[in-house]
Parts: structure tokens; C-alpha cells; sequence
């Protein structure tokens, strides 16, 4: 799967839990904690390729573009200082930097709560962590995102692929025999449970087929004396 495919489907997944976790903080109805910032935390990119850095926020608030605040900064490590390379206040500026010069492009939209953005020709140097700020009054805490960015130098082998794909279907394979066999046992376990009663009631059916043909016996017997005078009579 190629970089730009992964990044179209992080930015889908992340609509989605946006959404989702936007009504629950809604309704919720806490200001101090009515802001949240998602990203997608690890992200690999391809060297010399494009790459989105998504950065969504929900608010329980409308955004006002002359109260919110946004920016992005970089850090090699966890232990550096921040370095900010994309600002928001009351516009959208770019930071021209020594790493990233002319690089780094706004890609979001305000208007649905998407300040993400973009680097091109990524390179093994912009490995490290990338930050998003966000803050939205009234809202009184400020959003952060953490994505960890790695650069690889080639994709996965077809071989590699084929590999995971095979592991994967053995996988399958094995949870649907075993779900068989959990079927045919309990099958059979039913099955042992009705053939007593089955029994029981069939020989209650024998007994009671008896009963009424002895019964049967006794009343032709019954019945025989008379048939004989009526035949005398006629006689």
C-alpha cells in the first residue's frame, strides 16, 4: 500500500472517530474539557514522497477566526525544544525554516475543524515528532496531537506482502474449522439430549397402543354373546 493510500485512509478513520467522539464530548456538555485533538500517532512516509500530517479538533464550540489560536511544531526528540513551522492567528502563515524551507503547506479547512498539513519531498532528517496545537475559546484547555513520523526508503516487497497474506488466510482458515467444529459438537450434544426423550416417548406411544388394543379385545368379547342371540332370533 502506497503512502498517499495510507494517508487518505488515516484521514477517513480519523473523520469518523471525530465525529463520534465530538457528540459524546457534546453531550457530555464539560467546557474544560470540550476540546480534542486527533491525529494519527504513528505515521511511516515514503523518502522523496508527499505526506499529510492530519491534525482534526472537536469543539463543542463554533470557531471564531479572530479567537483561535493553532500551530505545528517539530522536534527530533521528545527531549528538544519545539520548532514551530505553521501559525494561525487570524490567518495562516508558514514559518520558512532552515529543515523545512518552502516544504510545509497548509492542507486542512478551518471551516470543518482541519488544520492539517503537508510535507513534501520528506526526507530522512524529518524523522521525529510533529506537534498540533489547538485552541479554541471558550474552550478553556488547549488541544495537542503527537504524530511520530518515520521515513523508510523503500515499500515492503511484494514477497513480504504475500507472506502476510498467506499467514493472514491460514489464520481464517484455522478459526473457521474450529468454529465448525464448536457447531458440530454442540450439534451433537442436542442431538444426545433428544434421542432419550424420543425414546421415552415412543414407548409411552407402544404401551398406550397395547392398552387400547386389549381394550379393543375385551370389547368384541363383550360383544360376541349378543351378536350370537341376535343371530338365534332371527334363525
Amino acid at each position: 500500500m502506497s503512502s498517499s493510500t495510507q494517508t487518505r485512509n488515516a484521514s477517513w478513520t480519523t473523520a469518523v472517530n471525530l465525529s463520534i467522539v465530538g457528540f459524546v464530548i457534546c453531550i457530555m456538555g464539560s467546557p474544560a474539557s470540550s476540546m480534542d485533538v486527533l491525529v494519527t500517532h504513528k505515521l511511516n512516509a515514503l523518502n522523496g514522497t508527499l505526506v499529510k500530517l492530519s491534525c482534526t479538533f472537536t469543539s463543542c464550540y463554533k470557531m471564531v477566526p479572530s479567537k483561535f489560536a493553532m500551530n505545528w511544531t517539530y522536534q527530533e526528540t521528545v527531549n528538544d525544544t519545539g520548532e514551530m513551522f505553521m501559525i494561525y492567528k487570524q490567518r495562516m502563515t508558514p514559518q520558512r525554516t532552515v529543515r523545512f524551507g518552502d516544504r510545509v503547506v497548509f492542507a486542512g479547512n478551518l471551516g470543518k475543524n482541519d488544520v492539517s498539513v503537508t510535507l513534501s519531498d520528506v526526507q530522512i532528517s524529518d524523522e521525529g515528532l510533529y506537534n498540533c496545537y489547538v485552541r479554541n475559546p471558550p474552550d478553556r484547555q488547549q488541544g495537542h496531537g503527537i504524530i511520530e513520523l518515520t521515513v523508510v526508503t523503500e515499500l515492503p516487497s511484494p514477497r513480504d506482502s504475500t507472506i502476510a497474506v498467506a499467514i493472514g488466510a491460514s489464520v481464517g482458515g484455522i478459526l473457521a474449522l474450529l468454529i465448525l467444529s464448536m457447531v458440530v459438537v454442540k450439534c451433537i450434544r442436542r442431538k444426545q439430549k433428544q434421542e432419550p426423550i424420543l425414546d421415552e416417548q415412543k414407548t409411552d406411544e407402544e404401551g398406550k397402543t397395547d392398552g387400547e388394543a386389549v381394550a379393543e379385545e375385551g370389547t368384541n368379547l363383550m360383544m360376541k354373546p349378543e351378536a350370537a342371540e341376535k343371530k338365534s332370533e332371527i334363525q
